[in-house]
Formats: C-alpha cells, sequence, structure tokens
C-alpha cells in the first residue's frame, strides 16, 4: 500500500469539523477507494478551546495558518476559513508555492484571485481542487472540468444559493412576506445575521464566474456580473408568476454571444412545467447546455457541514488516488495562462422578455400612456392587463406588463419615461422571464 496521504486542514468551523469526522468515520472506506491511508496530521483555527465534537488525536495545532500550509509534514493543504483575502490567501499561496496540493471551499478567493492562483499550481505541479466552492455537494465542477471534453458549452445556469431558493420556495409556499421568511431562515441557519451576501446575489456571484471560466475558457472576472437580489420581492409578484404560468427563481446565467460572454445574477420567472422550476427549499441546481451533450442538470444539496464535506472529501480522495508523474487537469480545464481574456457581450434582446409590474394612479388614459411609452421604445407587447386580484390601494390599479424579446436599455428606458410622467404611486418591479427547457 503507498504511504499515507497527510492533510492539512486550517478553519474548523462547520464544514470542516465534519470534513475531519467524515475522514474519521469513513476511514477503512476511504482507504479501501484509494490504496492508501487519509490522515488528518495538523489543523489551525482561531479558537483551541471551542468544543467541536471532533477526535483530532495526534494532529498539530498551529496558531498561523500559514505556517501550517508551509509544514513539511502535509501532502495536502485544506482552506476552509474562508473570505478572499488573507489569511485565506496568504496560507493557499504558501502551501502551493512550498508544492502542497490544495482543496478549498473559498469561492470568494477563487473569484478574485483563482487564474493567479492556478498558474501557481499548474507552475509547481501540483492540484487545486475546489468542487466544495460551487453548489455544494453537486459535482458540477469535476463533471465540466474533466467530464465533458468535446463539448462546447453555449449556456449554464442554475440556482446557486440555498438561503434565496429556500426564502422563495417559502414565499410562494405559504404566502409569507419576504421579511417573514428572511428571518425563519436566519432562525433555521440558512441564512447568516447579517444575510446581504447571498439575498444581494454576492453569492450567486462568485460561484458564477467560476462556472463561467470553466465553460468558456477565460479568465474570471467577477466584477463584469450584472447583479441585482430578491430583497424587492414581493407577494404581489409571486402571486402575478404564478398565475402567468411561472415561478420566480433567483438564477446566476452565463451565455456565450456572438459579441461576448454575458453573466448575469438576478430573480428570473422560469416556466412552471420547467425542471429547474421544481427546485425548491435549499437545494441548487445548475444547468449545462452544450453542442454534444445538450443539456445536463445536476441538482442536490447546496451548503451545509454534511454537502460542503462530501465534496472536499471528494477533491482529497482523488489526490490521494493519483501516483507520481501523474499529470493532473488544469485547475479551469484549460492551462492558466492560455484562458482568453474576459470579453463583456453587448448589450441585446433578452429571448425570454420581461414582466413588468406597474402600481398606477386609476385615472383616464393611463393604460395608454403605458402602452405609448412602450412602442416609443419598439417594445412589442404579449399582454397588458389591470390585475385585479392583486391588492391595491384606494385610487391606484396594478398593471401587468408581459413583454415579447427586447433590451433591457429600451426597457429600463421605458419604465423610467412612465416614472417621469407621474402615472406611478410604487416603484416599478421588472423581472425577466427565462428559457428554462
Amino acid at each position: 500500500m503507498a504511504e499515507a496521504l497527510r492533510i492539512g486542514i486550517a478553519g474548523l468551523g462547520t464544514v470542516g469539523a465534519s470534513v475531519v469526522r467524515v475522514l474519521g468515520e469513513k476511514a477503512a472506506e476511504l482507504t479501501r477507494q484509494c490504496g492508501r491511508d487519509l490522515v488528518v496530521t495538523a489543523v489551525s483555527a482561531r479558537d483551541r478551546s471551542r468544543q467541536r465534537g471532533i477526535e483530532l488525536g495526534s494532529a498539530k495545532w498551529f496558531d498561523d495558518p500559514v505556517d501550517l500550509a508551509r509544514h513539511a509534514d502535509i501532502d495536502v493543504f485544506v482552506e476552509l476559513i474562508g473570505g478572499d483575502a488573507n489569511p485565506a490567501l496568504a496560507c493557499v499561496q504558501a502551501a502551493l508555492e512550498a508544492g502542497k496540493h490544495v482543496v478549498t471551499a473559498n469561492k470568494a478567493l477563487l473569484a478574485r484571485h483563482g487564474v493567479a492562483l492556478a498558474e501557481i499550481a499548474e507552475r509547481k505541479g501540483v492540484v487545486l481542487n475546489y468542487e466544495a466552492a460551487v453548489a455544494g455537494g453537486i459535482p458540477i465542477i469535476k463533471t465540466m472540468r474533466e467530464a465533458m471534453a468535446g463539448n462546447s458549452v453555449s449556456r449554464v445556469f442554475g440556482i446557486l444559493n440555498g438561503t434565496c431558493n429556500y426564502i422563495l420556495t417559502r414565499m410562494e409556499a405559504e404566502g409569507l412576506s419576504f421579511d417573514a421568511c428572511l428571518k425563519d431562515a436566519q432562525r433555521l441557519g440558512y441564512a447568516e445575521a447579517d444575510p446581504t451576501f447571498d439575498i444581494e446575489g454576492h453569492d450567486t456571484a462568485h460561484k458564477l464566474a467560476i462556472l463561467t471560466s470553466l465553460a468558456f475558457g477565460c479568465r474570471i472576472s467577477a466584477d463584469d456580473i450584472y447583479m441585482e437580489g430578491i430583497s424587492n420581492i414581493t407577494q404581489a409578484d409571486i402571486r402575478a408568476a404564478g398565475e402567468l404560468g411561472y415561478r420566480i427563481k433567483l438564477l446566476g446565467v452565463a451565455q456565450h454571444t456572438e459579441s461576448g460572454i454575458e453573466q448575469r445574477v438576478h430573480p428570473t420567472m422560469v416556466p412552471t412545467a420547467s425542471v429547474i422550476a421544481q427546485v425548491h427549499g435549499v437545494t441548487n441546481a445548475v444547468a449545462v447546455e452544450t453542442d454534444i451533450l445538450g443539456e445536463l442538470l445536476l441538482s442536490g444539496p447546496g451548503a451545509g457541514g454534511n454537502a460542503t464535506a462530501s465534496a472536499v472529501v471528494g477533491d482529497i480522495a482523488d489526490i490521494a488516488k493519483s501516483r507520481p508523474g501523474f499529470q493532473h487537469a488544469p485547475v479551469f480545464g484549460r492551462p492558466a495562462t492560455e484562458l482568453r481574456p474576459y470579453k463583456r457581450a453587448r448589450m441585446r434582446s433578452h429571448e425570454g422578455g420581461y414582466f413588468i409590474r406597474l402600481t398606477v394612479y386609476d385615472r383616464v388614459g393611463v393604460f395608454a400612456a403605458v402602452a405609448g411609452r412602450m412602442a416609443d421604445n419598439e417594445i412589442s407587447l404579449e399582454s397588458i392587463v389591470q390585475h385585479g386580484s392583486i391588492a391595491a390601494e384606494p385610487g391606484t390599479k396594478t398593471v401587468i406588463l408581459v413583454t415579447h424579446a427586447t433590451s433591457e436599455a429600451a426597457v429600463r428606458k421605458a419604465v423610467e419615461s412612465i416614472t417621469s410622467d407621474g402615472h406611478l404611486t410604487d416603484k416599478p418591479q421588472v423581472i425577466r422571464i427565462e428559457r428554462a427547457d
């Protein structure tokens, strides 16, 4: 049997503790699968005295994770600290430069520094694995990086944040407000005390940026993602979507077009009959559209200690199974030095059109004025109706418009004009309708 794989883990929070637990409980099975023992020989965390419910055995404790990363007696450094700055960045860089394999669940770190870290890993001939960084326990990274050779990807999209999907699911199923669902998500541990990173789309954007690089062979560009969160979604939107045959989901979408790559994160109406509309609660799902395979959809647990630990342990096991001289797959599917510069796509027509909800004064001529502003911007309407089932204040009416394919710029300009005309009593709501078949 080959020598044991020596593992150093930095970060012993929920995920780190789960990884240690799984490696201990599944030790015999992992040894059979990998042909060698997987042993945690060193750890680092901020608080030595904290009770974590795990057995660390004879593992050496490091107060400084950078010292752990350089430690001669580890083969694999597992970074579970989080964040896109130090100490996470410093210790991953140190481990790679020292010739250690690295496993991380840190999507923020990869979204900001992934290409630079990949260049170090490939120069040193070591592995940088990050399955747990995107969609928790779903094996989307391995699938896209290793199992889809020869396929050209045209679009990748999905539900990448369990907190948002949980909130939207509860809003629809139980008729609750956004605020009520958010408070419940916080009570259950699905949302942080400060939920901004999740509900405003930042978490989804980081994950999407990584998938975009894998899909299209480009450098990561997290700052070029159009982003909207779900905090402005109301029961009026949920009900109107249902009556129109749609369900609202927060999607991350990356699409290759003739003018470049389009990346966006926003609430989206998807047909109720589509597969992705059936993804409920904290579950994640990722769809990949290719020329050879067609559409592939993977769905499963997107967060939590066990789901993330499963992905981390899987990455460690892949390293354990490899042998000296084995050529590892490039970190982002292609050599990091050959990743193309990211080219942002020009504004284009959105295939699925738009849902627009307006609360207007109940007076003569408003319908005509709204339709006129749409026509001024060359927007073709599939329907424009007064929505009687959505409650409005006395003296006001709710108007629902559904457009045919048109550009984002045209919709925004038309809505701004309607607002300037003084017809609205409340902020307008604009939600894209996405093809999700």
